[in-house]
């Protein structure tokens, strides 16, 4: 065996929706590259395994994904997200009794963003990876180690196989192996929550709204989603506290039905389960940097949090438009220390106030006494009604300046 199998520009581990999007985006700038991960992608919504979450991709990130030829492939599947309606239920009873919109109108002439299946997103990455023959994808390989050296860092796969690569992207999800093969720490948040995540259809449209409710345990959200065998259809994100979300999943479906359209609110009239339940643990976590020698960490492997706002995978996102704008600015110090050392002092301040914001709300909307439930309630009216913050809040989320 020679010192190294294979070498690369730029070697990307792990295949989740980040990773491969990182590969269709380096791929698309003309880089050589080598995507690793140890399981294959399920791209089908019935496939044992599939993801049924549902992502928000906003402005930013389809700018990204056009940018790497993939948006054209994605759009027709997308549902826009007009308007971001929050609504509190924390009274007695669980009915609405405060709602406030957030409408992209105010701020843009396009929605927020679009709302895409996790599972189709896989599938369609892999098609735009497969029309590019500078970028290997390589299934049942995982990073185990890597041995930093001045111009190149050789990785070691979990078959023996060692990869040289000028740029190494640990994009290997929370528990980031390479991670922890660099020393690096990362500070973890558990709330003891758990989501469930499904689609359903409904009677009423949803007309583009996407909808927080909010009574305790955590938010209960409906996404819009395209229309589904003729009917209005949506995704569901439902957080609660982990033994009520394992019992929820339990249920058997006309009773579980029966909650849901209670948890609800009946906004959309009666809400019909056509997926089966995922079940998703809820963390915040951050690592105590994103750069390590001939490394950048990004989306799970840097940050985790709760799915509220569609921050989490558009903050993965961004954190790869801000590595791929450095890496075209000089390629000839691609993966070099004052390259990653600029993406550390970029990415981690905002990513670190991102997810401190997140678990405030996330604890916020988890409250149980009712005069907390009333507090919550009372500041989201106070911060609605002052239009130069409620712009603020929306061009945050955003992400845009």
């Amino acid at each position: 065996m020679t010192e190294t199998d294979h070498s690369t520009d730029i070697l990307i581990s792990g295949g989740g929706i980040a990773g491969l999007a990182a590969a269709a985006v380096f791929g698309a700038e003309g880089f050589r590259v080598i995507c690793i991960d140890p399981a294959p992608p399920v791209t089908a919504e019935s496939d044992p395994g599939s993801d049924l979450r549902t992502t928000a991709l906003l402005q930013p990130s389809v700018t990204l994904l056009e940018r790497a030829g993939v948006w054209a492939r994605l759009a027709p599947y997308g549902a826009p997200l007009q308007v971001m309606r929050i609504i509190d239920a924390g009274g007695a009873e669980p009915v609405e009794r405060l709602r406030r919109d957030f409408d992209a109108a105010d701020i843009s002439d396009a929605p927020f963003g679009w709302n895409l299946p996790n599972w189709l997103l896989r599938r369609e990455l892999l098609a735009r990876l497969a029309e590019m023959r500078n970028v290997a994808f390589h299934l049942g390989r995982a990073s185990v180690g890597i041995v930093p050296r001045e111009n190149e860092a050789i990785v070691r796969l979990d078959d023996g196989t060692r990869i040289a690569a000028r740029l190494v992207v640990a994009a290997d999800g929370r528990n980031s192996a390479l991670r922890e093969a660099l020393g690096i720490a990362a500070h973890r948040t558990s709330y003891g929550q758990k989501a469930l995540a499904f689609a359903v259809t409904h009677p009423n449209p949803h007309h583009n709204v996407s909808t927080e409710i909010h009574r305790s345990g955590g938010p209960f959200t409906l996404v819009p989603l395209p229309d589904r065998d003729g009917q209005p259809s949506s995704a569901v994100v439902w957080m609660e506290r982990g033994p009520e979300a394992a019992r929820l999943a339990a249920l058997p479906v006309p009773e579980f039905e029966r909650l849901l359209n209670e948890r609800s609110c009946d906004i959309l009239g009666h809400l019909t389960l056509v997926t089966r339940r995922s079940v998703w643990p809820i963390i915040s976590q951050i690592a105590a940097r994103f750069d390590g020698p001939r490394t950048a960490l990004m989306a799970e492997a840097a940050h985790v949090v709760p799915p509220i706002g569609a921050q989490g995978l558009n903050m993965s996102l961004a954190d790869l438009a801000c590595l791929a704008d450095l890496a075209t600015r000089d390629r000839g110090n691609l993966g070099s220390q004052p390259m990653l050392s600029t993406y550390n002092r970029r990415r981690w301040p905002e990513v670190k106030a991102r997810v401190t914001g997140i678990d405030l709300l996330n604890r916020a909307s988890m409250v149980q006494a009712q005069p907390l439930r009333n507090l919550r309630a009372g500041a989201l009216g106070a911060l609605y009604a002052l239009a130069p913050v409620r712009k603020t809040l929306m061009r945050a989320g955003l992400g845009l300046r």
